[in-house]
């Protein structure tokens, strides 16, 4: 039983290790960076807060992006 789970395991230990070392992870962290850049100027845009778009994009990232293209521009109040 031990067996049957041991490529599973080597699987997950490749894909950590993968991610853990700065060199290889550098151009996600970069590109999920700039796009959560891009959604704050796009939420403020549609008069939205673009700190929380931010924060979502980091969280979320092109699920934030989909979500805020989608989502309608927020109408100005008039005094």
């Amino acid at each position: 039983m031990a067996q049957g789970c041991a490529p599973w395991s080597q699987f997950w230990r490749r894909v950590v290790d993968h991610f853990s070392t700065f060199a290889n992870g550098a151009p996600w962290f970069v590109g999920w960076g700039t796009l959560a850049l891009i959604n704050a100027a796009l939420a403020q845009g549609k008069n939205r807060s673009g700190l929380l778009w931010f924060l979502l994009s980091v969280v979320f990232g092109p699920f934030a992006t989909l979500l805020l293209v989608l989502l309608p521009k927020v109408r100005g109040k008039m005094f």
